[in-house]
């Protein structure tokens, strides 16, 4: 597989993460990724399309990195890189992909470039065949034919196998690596999605009410989605609905016209609207 699969076709393609680790599951800390990628891809003219949470098990993993892999979408993953006993990602990736797993010559390089800088900040000499140092060496090994993500916090790489790329937990670190990827492998993918969003505050009307007109602009306008975000302690509107549709644009627009005047005919209290591109 290549990294520039995504350029074979002519639809970008969906965006999905996949976050690794039992501690988010445990509630021991709190996922960041996804919010933080939303904020990445939004960015540049992209949406994620899906996310998913896996606990530290590798049948589980692996299960979910086979369907990442079969996607052809473009997939981050987040979580289990290391090369401590409770991080699986690298062994489930390479089990998904029926490959083994290697030493990557790039990443044993940088790895030995943070050692040595470790060793000369703390003035002492570098000893390359310490089996802790030994053993840090783990972290460049990858599925068979993978590519390497550059890690700017530290030189510990992430990798890439086609249009999957795994990164580490800690946001420090994955976060700018997210934007390597985005950036230096997609860019021809950038603002290809124009995303338009437009709803409006709906008072003293039910979900029902609304399930035809909603139906029938998805119908008319194709390429629409339709929205109905009910909420029932709102601290400002109460009781409401916030009925939208988001889409391309142009063709958002005028699902959004044609909405408003299907709204008429239920004589409802409407109130502000929303914007979001």
């Amino acid at each position: 597989m290549s990294n520039t699969a995504a350029n074979a076709t002519s639809k970008p393609p969906a965006f999905g993460l996949i976050i690794v680790g039992d501690e988010i599951l445990s509630g021991k800390r709190a996922d960041k990724h996804m919010a933080k990628l939303i904020e990445l891809l939004a960015a540049r003219g992209l949406s994620l399309d899906w996310a998913e949470y896996v606990g530290d098990s590798p049948a589980r993993i692996t299960a979910c990195l086979q369907r990442a892999f079969a996607s052809g979408e473009v997939v981050f993953s987040t979580g289990g890189i290391g090369a401590t006993p409770d991080d699986h990602t690298r062994q489930c990736a390479a089990r998904a992909l029926g490959v083994g797993l290697a030493l990557h010559p790039q990443a044993e390089a940088l790895i030995r470039e943070r050692m040595q800088d470790t060793a000369r900040e703390q003035g002492v000499p570098y000893e390359a065949d310490r089996p802790d140092n030994i053993h840090r060496l783990n972290m460049g090994v990858f599925p068979v034919g993978a590519s390497i993500i550059p890690n700017p916090y530290n030189k510990i790489a992430g990798f890439s196998v086609g249009t999957v790329h795994f990164v580490p937990g800690f946001p420090v670190m994955a976060w700018p690596m997210v934007e390597w990827v985005l950036d230096t492998l997609y860019p021809h993918l950038h603002q290809q999605r124009a995303w338009l969003e437009k709803s409006v505050v709906i008072y003293g009307s039910m979900e029902a009410t609304l399930t035809p007109l909603m139906q029938a602009l998805e119908t008319r306008f194709a390429g629409v989605k339709v929205f109905s975000l009910p909420s029932v302690d709102h601290p400002q509107h109460g009781r409401h609905i916030e009925l939208g549709v988001k889409g391309p644009p142009e063709t958002a627009e005028t699902a959004y016209v044609a909405m408003l005047e299907g709204l008429k005919v239920f004589q409802l209290q409407l109130g502000p609207e929303l914007v979001r591109s």
